[in-house]
């Protein structure tokens, strides 16, 4: 994996930049990808057209980078406007588009379809990236309480996960897709992975910010050649109330944060999505405010941090683990942390 070089320590500019002047990663494939992307998912909080709004903004100020999922419910308002980006003379090829597949398509019949209708409602030909959404097909419906359970819940199966996967290498076979990948993965599910894909993952999406660095899985998915995208990347200060739970820390206010912050005079999400950049992964930081994508955009490509501020961030790691997936649990009297195999071994 490899990233273009990042230079410059002053603090932003505002205004659209150079999309060619945006870092990025290269995937085994060689593709390049945009070192920050926008998320997408906002559907607790704000209207599917505000997020299509926010990612025409994004677009305009030179974001090539969007992360979207079918169960964000917002692809069929994002379609128009990458379209309306192509018809404006953006290319193709400079647009990095992702999408997912939610946890009630798991099923074998069910994968190719979803896909073709993301794929519709956005507008495209292809798209550059397709994840496995969660490796759990553990439906619940939207916005519901972090208690509720699907009652058809399952643990990991390796064997219908590789039924899912091999749905995806066929897609890429299709050309419908240039590269698949895995989200909220462990490594002992990874493990797995690589063993038996065709078609080994791309990117692996997972949560990843100052105060949960995610060493240990970070390093794991690095040195087997797979791009490392980071959700939550300024600790999601508008996550969902089922995500919050007591104890949780957060980001922007850690000490070591504000003062580096400080000396840059920028807020402390400007610092976390620098961090994220420097650290080596792809930030895709989620907001609707111009001002703030593009100071998001402006922090990826400043890269404004010294080595003893990100020795010091290093040292700020809380493994304090905020999407915590509760809903997606399948047993009676389970903890959260037996989504994320944290034993070493897949929990059945």
């Amino acid at each position: 994996m490899t990233e273009q070089p990042i230079s410059g320590t002053s603090a932003p500019a505002r205004g659209s930049l150079d999309a060619a002047k945006v870092p990025y990663r290269t995937a085994y494939t060689g593709a390049k990808i945009p070192t920050i992307g926008l998320g997408t998912f906002g559907s607790d909080r704000f209207s599917g057209e505000k997020i299509a709004e926010a990612v025409q903004i994004a677009i305009s100020v030179g974001y090539r980078h969007i992360d979207c999922a079918a169960v964000y419910g917002n692809e069929h308002l994002i379609g128009p406007v990458l379209r309306d980006a192509l018809a404006g003379g953006i290319k193709r090829e400079d647009l990095w588009i992702t999408s997912k597949l939610w946890n009630d398509k798991h099923a074998e019949a069910d994968v190719i379809p979803a896909f073709e209708n993301s794929l519709r409602d956005l507008q495209l030909d292809y798209l550059d990236l397709y994840l496995i959404h969660w490796p759990f097909p553990n439906y619940h419906a939207p916005k519901v309480d972090v208690t509720s359970r699907d009652p058809n819940a399952k643990p990991y199966i390796h064997e219908n996960f590789m039924k899912t996967w091999r749905q995806l290498e066929l897609l890429v076979d299709r050309g419908l897709v240039r590269h698949i990948g895995t989200s909220n993965m462990t490594i002992p599910k990874l493990k797995l992975l690589l063993r038996d894909a065709r078609i080994k993952p791309a990117c692996n999406e997972m949560e990843l910010h100052p105060h949960f660095q995610q060493p240990e899985l970070f390093q794991y998915v690095v040195d087997n050649g797979i791009v490392p995208i980071g959700y939550a990347p300024i600790g999601s200060p508008r996550r969902p109330d089922r995500d919050r739970t007591e104890g949780d820390s957060v980001d922007i206010e850690d000490p070591v944060i504000v003062r580096i912050a400080q000396r840059l005079n920028v807020h402390p999400a400007y610092v976390c999505v620098a961090w994220a950049v420097q650290h080596g992964h792809i930030p895709i930081p989620f907001s609707v405010k111009r001002e703030q994508i593009e100071s998001n955009l402006h922090a990826a490509i400043s890269a404004p941090l010294t080595d003893s501020e990100m020795m010091e961030i290093k040292g700020i790691d809380k493994n304090c683990r905020l999407i915590k997936g509760q809903v997606f649990l399948w047993k009676e009297n389970q903890s959260w942390e037996d989504l994320w195999d944290i034993h070493g071994e897949i929990t059945q």
